[in-house]
């Protein structure tokens, strides 16, 4: 099972709102998930349009879900820390294996 942080559709098409939740990649986007973690309305004014629960969102990472980019970008928002640790997790990895490669 290959757990994945992302967005969930809620509301009317022309009113779009968004729940953020941890939920299994082969579910469909609007199908089951896991937990919420937080949501998301862009119809809302700019500095009350999200909200992510960053310590779980962290745990999820930590069990090993994997994150996609718009949900990344609010967590960014919000603890620009667990992006840093993401981005410096994928390099460390990327390094490694050139190292390995070249050897």
């Amino acid at each position: 099972m290959a757990l994945i942080i992302r967005m969930r559709q809620q509301g009317a098409n022309s009113r779009q709102r968004f729940r953020i939740v941890v939920t299994d990649s082969r579910n469909p986007r609007d199908g089951k998930y896991v937990e919420k973690l937080g949501w998301y309305n862009p119809f809302a004014p700019n500095d009350k349009n999200y909200f992510v629960d960053v310590s779980r969102v962290q745990y999820w990472l930590g069990v090993g879900a994997q994150i996609s980019d718009r949900v990344k970008s609010l967590v960014g928002k919000t603890s620009p820390d667990v992006v840093k640790g993401l981005t410096a997790a994928q390099v460390a990895k990327t390094a490694k294996r050139r190292a390995k490669r070249k050897a």
